[in-house]
């Protein structure tokens, strides 16, 4: 009998039983990994709200959310389809639809964003406040991401190229997006934007403040708020195979199916 063979034979039976070990391994590390990424955010899609599309503080409310009492504060919630239609939300001073296919702008604004339903827009010029949420369950010191979708667009019947970003703030911390310049009648497409930032206790306040210039007005667009422990540095997927491998050979070894 060739022995060479069946080691051979052996060696890739033991190869086998390893690797499938190490996915197993590989997998509940992600897991494991994936199970520190809850949302901390209430309504993070403002698809809870008290009445429907209009202006937050006004004649609806998104849950979990506040505002500035208006006139400190011109922010609206829209729901699927209408921002460029006559079903538009109506606020303080009436009707606000935004630029866009269904009133003559081929600027290729989307019914939704990336995250689905209903979406926030901002006036980046005008009665200018921030959207808040105190966010709880927090250890102070610690890293969480904040991610979400923005996008710039502009009121309808307003006219002039703007220029539009957020700024997002955790308790004491604030950081900025980019800057997005705006064609007239434009609208930018959504963009996905994380930001880290440390805790400064057991709770802080989440803030999106729309910023922008000139008044003809822009309005930022928001949506798809989460938050959750921001991920430690973790091995690349081909380390962390290896590593699942190791130890499927640990296993391996440990019940003596490996031979000098």
């Amino acid at each position: 009998m060739n022995t060479a063979r069946i080691n051979r034979g052996a060696s890739a039976r033991i190869l086998r039983e390893a690797v499938l070990i190490g996915f197993s391994t590989t997998g509940l590390l992600v897991l494991a990994t994936s199970a520190h990424a809850d949302n901390l955010v209430v309504n993070g899609s403002f698809e809870t709200t008290t009445n429907g599309a209009g202006q937050l503080g006004f004649n609806t409310d998104a849950t979990g959310w506040t505002v500035q009492t208006p006139p400190s504060s011109y922010i609206f919630l829209f729901t699927p389809g209408i921002a460029d239609t006559g079903s538009a939300p109506t606020g303080q001073y009436g009707q606000n639809p935004l630029w866009g296919p269904g009133n003559g702008s081929n600027n290729g604004l989307t019914a939704t964003s990336p995250d689905g339903g209903n979406f926030i827009a901002m006036d980046a010029d005008f009665q200018t406040s921030a959207i808040t949420q105190t966010i709880s369950g927090l250890t102070d010191g610690d890293s969480y991401a904040v991610n979400f979708w923005w996008a710039a667009a502009q009121q309808y019947n307003f006219f002039g190229p703007t220029q539009q970003n957020i700024t997002v703030g955790l308790g004491s911390q604030t950081q900025t997006t980019s800057t997005y310049s705006l064609p007239s009648e434009g609208f930018s497409g959504w963009m996905y934007q994380t930001f880290d930032f440390t805790a400064d206790g057991s709770s802080d306040v989440l803030s999106f403040l729309a910023g922008g210039s000139p008044a003809v007005p822009p309005f930022t667009l928001l949506d798809g708020v989460s938050m959750n422990v921001a991920p430690t540095p973790e091995p690349g997927s081909l380390p962390l195979l290896f590593t699942g491998l190791m130890g499927g050979l640990a296993v391996l070894r440990s019940k003596k199916w490996l031979k000098r």
